[in-house]
C-alpha cells in the first residue's frame, strides 16, 4: 500500500513569500488534525503562517512544531462566528505581515442534530455559526484584501458527508457542509475576474485526534458501538477501497495544491479526499 504524505515530506518551496492565515490549526490532543497538519505543511512550503484556534495553547502548539523546522508562524487565538473577531484576525495579520495570500477555513463540529427527531433550533443554529458563517466571516474579511493584490486563494474544508449519505444519520452537519460546498461555489464565481479562487477539500475518514475525543466524558467510538479506538480504526479502515483512512497530511497536502500558483486556473470546484469510499460502500 502506498505510504501517504507526513511530517517528514520534503518541502519544495511552493508557498514561497505567501502569507496564510488557518482557521482552527490546533488539534483537539496528541497528534496531527486537518488544521494543524494543513498549517505546518503550509509553513514547511515557505509560507509565513498565522495559526487561529479558539483555545490560544493549541494554536501556541502548531506554532512550536512549525519553528522546531524552521518555519515562520504566529499563534492567535479568536472565536471565528463572531464578526469583530475575526476582523480583528485579519488586522492582526495584516500589521504582522502586510498582506493574505491563504485562507484556509478549517473550523467545524459534528453537533448533536443527526435525525430529525434529535434536532433542536439552537444546535442547528450554533453548528451552521460554527460550521459555515465562521467561513462566510473570514471570506467576507478577507476578500477585499485579496481583491486589491489581484491574487488570493480560499480553500473551505467541507466533507464527504456533503456528497452522500454514509449510513449514519448527520442531518445538521450534512446540511452545513453542503452549504459549504454552495457557498464556495458563489463567491468563486462572483471573484473569478479579480484573480482569487476559492474551492473546497471534502475529507473522508480521516484518522485524526477528533475522533478520539471524549463526548460527555466518554470516548467518542463508544457511541457507535466500538469498544476501543483501534476496533473502530479498524472498521473505518474495512470500509475504504485504498485500505487505510487518511490522515491530516492527506488533506494538508490536497489543500497545499489548491493553495499554491499550480491550480490558478481551478476555481468554484471540490476536491473529495476519500481513498474512494464516496464511490463504493456505505459508512461506518
Amino acid at each position: 500500500m502506498p505510504i501517504g504524505p507526513n511530517e517528514n515530506t520534503p518541502g519544495r518551496n511552493r508557498l514561497e513569500g505567501k502569507v496564510a492565515i488557518v482557521t482552527g490549526a490546533g488539534s483537539i490532543g496528541d497528534g496531527w488534525g486537518n488544521g494543524k497538519a494543513a498549517a505546518y505543511v503550509y509553513a514547511k512550503e515557505g509560507a509565513k503562517t498565522f495559526c487561529v484556534d479558539f483555545r490560544l495553547e493549541a494554536a501556541e502548539e502548531t506554532v512550536r512544531q512549525i519553528e522546531a523546522i524552521g518555519g515562520k508562524a504566529m499563534a492567535y487565538a479568536a472565536d471565528v462566528t463572531d464578526e469583530d473577531a475575526v476582523n480583528a484576525m485579519v488586522d492582526a495579520c495584516m500589521e504582522a505581515w502586510g498582506r493574505i495570500d491563504i485562507l484556509h477555513n478549517n473550523v467545524g463540529g459534528q453537533g448533536v442534530g443527526r435525525s430529525l427527531d434529535t434536532i433542536t433550533v439552537e444546535d442547528w443554529n450554533a453548528t451552521f455559526a460554527r460550521n459555515v458563517t465562521s467561513a462566510m466571516l473570514t471570506c467576507k474579511a478577507v476578500m477585499p484584501i485579496m481583491e486589491k493584490q489581484q491574487d488570493g486563494s480560499i480553500i473551505n474544508i467541507s466533507s464527504i458527508a456533503a456528497l452522500r449519505h454514509l449510513n449514519s444519520n448527520t442531518a445538521v452537519y450534512s446540511s452545513t457542509k453542503g452549504a459549504m460546498i454552495e457557498f464556495t461555489k458563489n463567491i468563486a464565481i462572483q471573484h473569478a475576474g479579480s484573480g482569487v479562487r476559492a474551492n473546497c477539500v471534502c475529507p473522508g475518514y480521516i484518522d485524526t485526534p477528533f475522533i478520539r475525543r471524549l463526548v460527555n466524558g466518554k470516548p467518542s467510538y463508544t457511541y457507535k458501538g466500538y469498544s476501543s479506538a483501534e476496533e473502530y480504526a479498524a472498521a473505518r479502515d474495512a470500509i475504504i477501497p485504498s485500505g487505510r483512512m487518511g490522515t491530516g497530511f492527506d488533506v494538508a497536502y490536497a489543500s497545499l495544491f489548491l493553495a499554491s500558483d499550480e491550480s490558478t486556473h481551478i476555481t468554484g470546484t471540490h476536491l473529495t479526499v476519500d481513498g474512494g469510499v464516496t464511490q463504493s460502500c456505505p459508512g461506518v
